[in-house]
């Protein structure tokens, strides 16, 4: 068996998550690390991931510093969400003729959010013969995906419903930074109205829905409101006071020309006792669904690594997860 050699670029909680699952694995190899963190580079990422061994991976502060030594197949790429932020990053891991999976949300689907990226992207990529994925299990499947197979079992669908409630209190550190925790209701409207607060991704999922059933996106409305705690809520990266955010609820609304198709609801927080996701299906046959024990973090971390055999073996170009063979655990 060949093995697949892979990068893994951005060394955070999920990163380290990826790397350990990697290791795990006996089809994968990990040749290379990157991170920015300089109390990282230097040493072994068996350390730094906690593998409980050493892997003989030496991590580097950049992909040059990598390729200079080793030859690589794919890099896992886990270092942000936005394309302002990742885009040169995966233009130069192009430019090294490397495929790419990333966890990066605005990449899962976004020819409509952000066309010229996703062309320049698209563009290298084919030019390179590499194929670039991103993916996640929210982008990435349980609001887009996930929902577009249930409908195999479908004649006609005229309407989508799509709900994901977690208990926050799960999930890692950043993540709850993310929702707002500990934020005062002041300090969360100024995150939001930056443009860097919230879930994202729901935009994509949407689009990618929309795409599916070829129907044109002309409205894309969407709310994000704060949850406050109604008693002190401790969790293990927050001690939130009363009267202060514990998390969120973002509802996001697709209308094509002939009305409302889709609505997906997002609500995590702190000890939210709802945990749990639902999809309903409105046609011939009306079709519901609901699922408990998708973590986001375990979720977000097997999909991207089972889905790597899948990109190395992708046609060229950037792909979603709509274009790839089924990813399954192994």
């Amino acid at each position: 068996m060949t093995k697949i050699r892979v990068i893994h670029y951005g060394l955070g909680p999920i990163g380290c998550a990826m790397t350990r699952l990697t290791a795990s694995r006996s089809n994968l190899d990990i040749v290379g690390a990157i991170d920015i963190n300089p109390n990282i580079i230097g040493k072994d990422l068996g350390e730094v991931a906690n593998v409980g061994r050493s892997l003989g991976v030496t991590v580097k502060s950049s992909l040059a510093e990598v390729l200079a030594t080793t030859q690589a197949d794919i890099v896992v790429h886990t270092t942000a969400s936005y394309f302002d932020i990742f885009k040169n990053q995966l233009l130069e891991i192009i430019d090294a003729g490397l495929h790419i999976v990333s966890t990066a949300e605005e990449l899962s689907f976004p020819w409509h959010h952000h066309p010229e990226e996703a062309a320049a992207i698209d563009t290298a990529a084919k030019q390179k013969g590499v194929a670039v994925l991103g993916t996640g299990i929210n982008p990435g499947f349980l609001m887009d995906s996930l929902p577009l197979a249930i409908t195999s079992l479908n004649q006609n669908v005229t309407r989508i419903d799509l709900r994901r409630a977690q208990n926050a209190s799960k999930r890692r550190g950043p993540f709850q930074k993310k929702i707002g925790s500990g934020m005062t209701v002041d300090e969360f409207k100024a995150a939001m109205a930056s443009g860097r607060m919230g879930h994202v991704g729901l935009s994509e999922s949407m689009a990618m829905l929309f795409a599916a059933f070829d129907k044109e996106l002309i409205a894309y409305k969407e709310k994000i409101s704060p949850v406050i705690a109604k008693k002190q809520t401790v969790s293990d990266a927050f001690d939130v006071a009363v009267g202060k955010c514990i998390g969120l609820r973002q509802v996001a609304k697709g209308f094509s020309p002939e009305g409302e198709f889709c609505t997906m609801s997002f609500i995590a927080y702190l000890d939210n006792r709802e945990d749990h996701d639902s999809i309903r299906i409105t046609g011939n046959p009306n079709i519901n669904v609901r699922l408990e024990g998708t973590n986001g973090d375990v979720g977000t971390v097997a999909i991207t690594i089972n889905a790597i055999k899948r990109v190395v073996a992708a046609p060229a170009g950037l792909v979603t997860m709509m274009d790839l063979p089924m990813a399954y655990c192994g």
